[in-house]
């Protein structure tokens, strides 16, 4: 298996936008291409959860790579709902671990403001177990019940989700590929309004437009794929063995450690699939950060902040970044990027780095990715 690298990386800004998703998917191609001095790849990757229900476009590989001047360069496109950004990545590993390609454009993105909040809610509850959809069941919903799970068999306060949402917001003002710019205190996340008991709004990630890009390689460059790993869970939250903690993170996890011959202790830098701020407590024990029924105790230490021991979601995360949903997983790897690089201006991490961690969720913890990179040389 051959080694993978990350030649370029490209995004825009998330949040409303006028533009179309050909559009904002063109500009994060050409800035990858751009940032990794390359005219043409092998093959492109695209990533969207659902344009045909939020845009009404199909056959949107085909398409973009159309839109981009690479016809006849074969493409293929891959959905895993909200982890599809993060599932691209895996697929043209793969590809380029083969040795059948040497670069591949991956590229995601979703246009989701052109519905309103109701409309887009119900594409989103799509990915849910039909059953409970019957019964009333939202992402929101259904994230509610996870939270308060794990917040009885923990002993997590409210403040703990509290934190996470003021130090992602903290965390986006200086982003400027952020959608939410502006800092958030305690009194206004707890006061916000209930979505669905105990999350409140700002509990919540925003339903936004933006797309991210890459140019994956197998020659060598200073930043290296250490280790990638996949797992999947039962779509029902019924048959799942608990509500505490995702397994399919936890598989993932445990993959992309073996394959990167490393610890979670070596990590010095994550973003962590936070949708709902619960998500990143749980997501950060899954990954065996912290023991379980535990992270909220060293998130409230400041262990998880830009200056502390291990920076969780420097971006901001889904919850202040945005979250267009295809696009998401992808963004969080780039992120880590411009964090080994050196090059994540205003909200660089101070302290050396050389691993990071990206958790993606798909769905209702259906499909998630953890994918690790090595800073080398």
């Amino acid at each position: 298996m051959r080694n993978v690298y990350i030649r370029g990386v490209g995004m825009t800004k998330f949040g409303p936008t006028q533009s179309r998703l050909e559009e904002m998917m063109y500009e994060a191609a050409v800035q990858a291409m751009s940032d990794a001095a390359v005219e043409d790849v092998d093959a492109v990757v695209v990533g969207a959860m659902s344009p045909e229900s939020f845009t009404g476009e199909s056959n949107i590989s085909a398409f973009i790579t159309d839109y981009l001047g690479l016809v006849p360069k074969p493409t293929i496109r891959i959905e895993t709902a909200s982890s599809t950004g993060a599932a691209i990545f895996d697929g043209a590993f793969f590809a380029l671990a083969s040795g059948f390609f040497r670069n591949i454009l991956v590229l995601a993105g979703e246009k989701m403001t052109t519905l309103g909040t109701a409309a887009a809610t119900r594409i989103l509850s799509e990915v849910l177990s039909p059953q409970e959809r019957r019964q009333g069941g939202t992402m929101p919903a259904l994230a509610a019940l996870v939270c308060r799970a794990y917040m009885h068999a923990s002993g997590c306060p409210r403040e703990a989700l509290t934190y996470v949402a003021v130090k992602n917001h903290r965390n986006a003002v200086k982003n400027p590929y952020a959608h939410f710019q502006f800092p958030v205190d305690a009194a206004r996340v707890e006061t916000s309004k209930v979505i669905a008991d105990p999350l409140r709004l700002y509990d919540c990630s925003p339903m936004s437009d933006g797309a991210a890009a890459m140019v994956m390689t197998t020659d060598k460059t200073p930043i290296r794929v250490a280790g990638i790993g996949h797992g999947t869970d039962y779509v029902s939250l019924a048959q799942r063995e608990s509500l505490t903690s995702f397994s399919s993170t936890r598989v993932a996890a445990q993959k992309a450690f073996k394959l990167a011959e490393i610890k979670p202790s070596k990590i010095d830098i994550a973003e962590i699939h936070d949708a709902f701020t619960p998500f990143e407590l749980i997501g950060c024990e899954d990954v065996g950060f912290f023991d379980p029924g535990t992270s909220w105790k060293e998130i409230l230490k400041g262990e998880t902040a830009l200056d502390g021991p291990l920076p969780v979601n420097p971006s901001g995360g889904l919850k202040a970044r945005g979250h267009p949903v295809g696009a998401s997983g992808l963004a969080q790897i780039i992120e880590i990027v411009w964090q080994l690089r050196g090059h994540a201006g205003a909200r660089q991490v101070g302290k050396p780095l050389r691993y990071g961690l990206t958790q993606s969720v798909g769905g209702m913890a259906t499909s998630n990715i953890v994918t690790i990179l090595e800073k080398t040389g």
